[in-house]
């Protein structure tokens, strides 16, 4: 019982919730529960599995034509917290190729996951003058790559 899916009026999935924000969206009767857990119940309210918001909400965000925001956690989920120098999983850590010190961007096409060892062991040097080249070049992810 990790969390509730939230559906729009429209049943298309918005997001989950945890338990607790789900009791307080059906006390505040903005959802209701669409389907539960059998024979569970947390005061009067069934324990919910999927809640559908009563009135309709607008996601334009979702929708936006526009580049995804450019995230530290973007980059990870990108990359599937995969080292872009070593390939081991685990990665807590964004690197940015070029530098920002040696006039290195800040965006998606300049930034790779990576480990904290691997980031250090790089430092403030190309991946050529490290001697560390890159597993695969960097991205501009689609929502579908950075979602749930």
């Amino acid at each position: 019982m990790s969390g509730v899916i939230v559906l729009n009026a429209s049943y298309e999935q918005l997001h989950v919730v945890s338990i607790p924000h789900a009791i307080r969206m059906l006390v505040r009767e903005v959802a209701v529960v669409e389907e539960a857990h059998d024979g569970a119940h947390i005061g009067p309210f069934p324990l919910p599995r999927v809640l559908r918001l009563v009135r309709y909400v607008v996601m334009k965000w979702r929708y936006a034509s526009g580049r995804l925001q450019y995230t530290r956690a973007g980059v990870l989920k990108r990359d599937k917290y995969t080292c872009a120098y070593c390939g081991q999983v685990g990665a807590t850590t964004m690197d940015h190729v070029v530098p920002r010190s040696r006039g290195g961007r800040g965006e998606w096409l300049n930034a790779v996951a990576a480990h904290a060892g691997c980031n250090e062991k790089k430092g403030s040097r190309t991946p050529d003058e490290a001697g560390m080249p890159l597993l695969w070049q960097p991205w501009v992810p689609s929502r579908a790559e950075i979602a749930l």
